[in-house]
């Protein structure tokens, strides 16, 4: 392999993928090297294990995809950072029958205080029956999302890193470091902000680089829960990059600016901790016994594109963002359930011609949102007037539901809605979980088929019924007569009429089977 190849020019953006040719992609072999080509050993390979990965896999075997993971690190994370599941993500946990498992393993918290820390609560009657945030270890909700890709199946090598690929008309050959090559249809880059997929691939990732670092870890501290609430309490006015948040047991969750503090390339130490801790707020609280310390900017940034040819982009290695808001793993796992059954419905063969475009159609649009309120929230962290000003009024008009429920639906991705063309709001929107006679609605999602859901008991899938579901149920909690979901719970078509039906199932799931 050259590695020039991986450094050239990215196609236009105006082309679609679908028409590549072998001089438009980036390592892209000519015919003439057919020859030399290994036999396909795999429908996709993954780079990275973590959540966007994990949940990729799984998704993918649901429908009975081939799957290899490549992990370059030979042992899972052993720091305990918590992270924070948001409705839409609790959502989809519900859809594949995870959520018992995981919420066994977290902390359910309130659902309000999400848009740049103000403190407003959640409105009352959020349309979701998973209003809450659960707080969970991020090791511990990897390790449950990959034993869930293994338990359907996928492979999992760890130890493993890409050090390079090529693609052609019939798959992508992928190098590892130590000169293993693999082949696959496709090659799925989860491998995170410094993503070797994406550099390779010499897809262009503009954005703002960081300005403000900050440093974040999880430790005991030495005073008593009273005393810490009062002095953050004192000195969080203005507002400032700065909180300690308990999590139980004594450990707390530490944020404290990194101004002057350390160098950017080396991790922060439990002395840097105490030194900023004693700057701002006097004391350092006799912290001690960190269980994991980190750094972090607010550097932004969204690839170009999320395909080129075979290869494809998710999670961190599509998008960065400070994390405040929690947003991060959320984005990525709802990439992975984006993409995985169109994915899959390329590979089986029976996905409409355009359907996985639709991929970067739907998800880059949301990413840039997220960057967007991201850098909103960051902004308004800062002590300067002129952005305190903003978060004093923007506190104000919190106070409105519809302010504060625009904000809420924002950050926990139930108000998003893709753009499936003309009809009723709810069109290209989630369900949620409604009840209906066999119990409730995600309940039968679990196999990741679509659905179609029929209170006339009149419609049919018909011809495409090996890959749809059909539940008539005149009881159904809906407002309308029938809806069509695809896999990830979004409404593809609303109506009662067949003929409708049909040209829609066509749309989303390719032609009829026979």
């Amino acid at each position: 392999m050259h590695s020039q190849q991986f450094t050239a020019e990215p196609p236009s953006n105006d082309r679609a993928e679908r028409d590549l040719t072998a001089g438009d992609v980036p390592g892209l072999w000519s015919p003439a090297s057919g020859a030399d080509r290994a036999p396909l050993m795999f429908d996709v390979i993954i780079a990275g294990c973590g959540p966007t990965g994990a949940m990729l896999a799984a998704e993918l075997r649901l429908h009975d995809v081939r799957v290899l993971v490549l992990e370059k690190e030979t042992e899972p994370a052993s720091f305990v950072r918590i992270v924070g599941l948001h409705i839409r993500s609790l959502e989809l946990m519900a859809m594949r029958g995870l959520l018992d498992r995981i919420v066994q393993q977290g902390r359910r918290r309130p659902a309000g205080a999400y848009f740049a820390a103000i403190p407003k609560p959640a409105p009352k009657g959020l349309d979701s029956a998973y209003a809450y945030l659960l707080g969970i270890p991020q090791p511990v909700i990897v390790r449950l999302l990959e034993e869930h890709a293994n338990e359907l199946g996928a492979q999992v090598r760890r130890g493993c890193a890409v050090a390079g690929f090529e693609q052609d008309d019939e798959g992508v050959t992928v190098e590892l470091a130590d000169g293993e090559q693999l082949r696959s249809r496709y090659l799925v880059g989860c491998d995170g902000a410094r993503s070797t997929v994406r550099k390779l691939l010499g897809v262009g990732f503009p954005g703002e680089p960081s300005r403000t670092d900050t440093l974040m870890g999880e430790m005991k501290v030495g005073v008593p829960q009273e005393e810490i609430a009062a002095k953050v309490t004192e000195i969080s006015e203005p507002p400032q990059r700065f909180w300690l948040r308990p999590f139980g047991e004594g450990v707390y969750s530490v944020v404290v600016p990194a101004a002057g503090v350390g160098d950017r390339a080396e991790p922060p130490t439990l002395e840097d901790f105490k030194q900023q801790l004693r700057t701002i707020a006097g004391t350092d609280f006799g912290v001690h016994s960190p269980r994991w310390l980190s750094r972090f900017g607010d550097a932004t940034r969204l690839a170009d594109r999320y395909r080129v040819g075979r290869v494809l982009l998710a999670g961190d290695a599509a998008h960065i963002h400070p994390p405040i808001g929690g947003q991060g793993l959320n984005l990525g796992v709802q990439d992975a359930f984006n993409l995985g059954w169109k994915l899959a419905a390329q590979i089986r063969g029976w996905a409409p011609e355009t359907l996985l475009d639709t991929y970067q159609a739907e998800r880059h649009p949301v990413a840039e949102d997220v960057l967007d309120n991201t850098r909103a929230q960051m902004e308004l962290t800062s002590a300067e007037p002129g952005p305190q000003a903003v978060r004093r009024l923007l506190t104000e008009l919190m106070d409105f539901d519809e302010v504060n429920r625009h904000l809420i639906e924002k950050i926990t991705a139930i108000g998003i809605r893709y753009d499936f063309g003309e009809g009723p709001d709810l069109l290209g929107r989630r369900l949620c979980d409604i009840d209906v006679k066999q119990g409730h609605l995600y309940g039968l999602l679990h196999r990741g088929r679509g659905l179609l859901l029929d209170r006339t008991e009149r419609l049919t899938v018909g011809a495409w019924s090996d890959r749809v579901d059909h539940l008539a149920d005149p009881t159904a909690e809906l407002d309308v007569p029938c809806v069509l979901l695809r896999p990830d719970g979004h409404v593809a078509w609303i109506g009662d009429d067949q003929q409708d039906l049909d040209d829609h199932l066509s749309r989303w799931f390719g032609k009829p089977a026979g």
